[in-house]
């Protein structure tokens, strides 16, 4: 277990924080996979590897999944990366049994930081389970409705989830 600090502007995290924290949305994830039946659990696991992978190298800016029927969407999350987020208290994962719905499917989006330069991809790509793709489809759910949401925070490293839903 690795104790590499990492420093952002103002607050100070260990790998150990990052690790605490995607376990949490790994445990969403997981969730999401086996309510929706669009994932299978180890499918759900390499998405969140992924998401550590890159928040550990300071890449990630946010996650965004979104449960798709038919082309409409019915619910979606997001976990935005906080590096400051020692004021904020904790949440268990939970609240994301999804239903499971006829033409369903699972979308995964991630955003990353501007450091996340094309040599930064290059390095990073061995380490990562999936072949991301580039993707241009609006994930701002203006059809949902918010729906409240968690934060998942371990000293000054969180990921902060919203929630919509239909």
């Amino acid at each position: 277990m690795s104790m590499t600090q990492v420093r952002s502007a103002s607050a100070t995290y260990t790998y150990v924080d990052i690790e605490n924290v995607v376990r949490r949305v790994n445990a969403d994830l997981v969730m999401i996979a086996d309510s929706t039946g669009c994932w299978t659990p180890e499918e759900a696991r390499n998405y969140a590897h992924d998401v550590e992978v890159l928040a550990k190298a300071g890449y990630l800016k946010w996650v965004d999944v979104t449960l798709i029927s038919n082309g409409v969407e019915i619910k979606a999350v997001r976990f935005e990366v906080d590096t400051d987020a020692g004021s904020l208290s904790t949440s268990r994962p939970g609240g994301v049994l999804w239903p499971k719905v006829a033409g369903a499917k699972l979308r995964i989006v991630l955003s990353y930081t501007d450091d996340y330069t094309s040599a930064a991809r290059e390095a990073t790509k061995g380490k990562l389970k999936i072949g991301w793709v580039t993707c241009h489809d609006d994930t701002s759910h203006a059809a949902l409705s918010s729906s409240g949401g968690r934060n998942y925070v371990s000293n000054a490293y969180g990921m902060q989830r919203k929630d919509w839903a239909s």
